[in-house]
């Protein structure tokens, strides 16, 4: 109601339903999206510039949610076409933020239907700007590949901490306390 009196208080609005996100509860979170929703439809786009960045975020972590029913209604967001032409006349902003997002789920959600909402959203994008799409698959695949290198190597250090510790005992197993006081006892005396 208050962006429908002055559209410039979207951004307000929008920063305030982002400030008290819901975190654990995802039936909340899908009432927070329908809200956003209805907000980001009286939203101009000098409004929506001003926030559409932590507001992308937000969103991108509900893309990943593993609740399908908020994954779901953050994907719904790209079928209202007033939202959508917000995001194609920000695609340079937004894509980057969503890509790793929808990527993660094209791979690996477990529920279909969010599967393929997810690949309608990607085509939208990849329709906007095939460079742009394919720059950010790039960087994707790179930084996955860093992360797999990154626990390998944190694999085969732990491992060697594990075997350094097996190898190297620096107190004889099974010596009692009463054993090492009078060994030494005896090599002073």
């Amino acid at each position: 109601q208050f962006v429908e009196k002055d559209f410039k208080l979207s951004d307000t609005v929008i920063r305030g339903l982002l400030k008290y996100w819901p975190v654990t509860n995802s039936s909340k979170e899908v009432m927070f999206l329908g809200e956003l929703e209805e907000v980001l439809e009286a939203t101009q786009a000098a409004e929506f510039q001003r926030c559409m960045v932590p507001l992308f975020r937000q969103i991108a972590r509900c893309l990943n949610s593993s609740h399908f029913q908020v994954a779901e209604r953050a994907l719904f967001l790209w079928n209202n076409d007033h939202i959508r032409n917000l995001i194609t006349q920000n695609y340079k902003v937004i894509m980057p933020l969503v890509f790793p997002a929808l990527e993660r789920n094209t791979r690996g959600h477990w529920n279909q239907a969010v599967q393929s909402l997810t690949l309608n959203v990607r085509k939208v994008f990849s329709d906007i700007d095939q460079v742009l799409f394919d720059e950010c698959l790039a960087k994707f695949q790179a930084e996955e590949e860093n992360q797999t290198e990154v626990k390998a190597k944190r694999e085969r250090t732990w491992k060697r901490l594990e075997d350094l510790a097996n190898e190297s005992v620096l107190v004889p197993r099974f010596v009692s306390s009463v054993n090492l006081a009078s060994t030494s006892e005896s090599t002073t005396v």
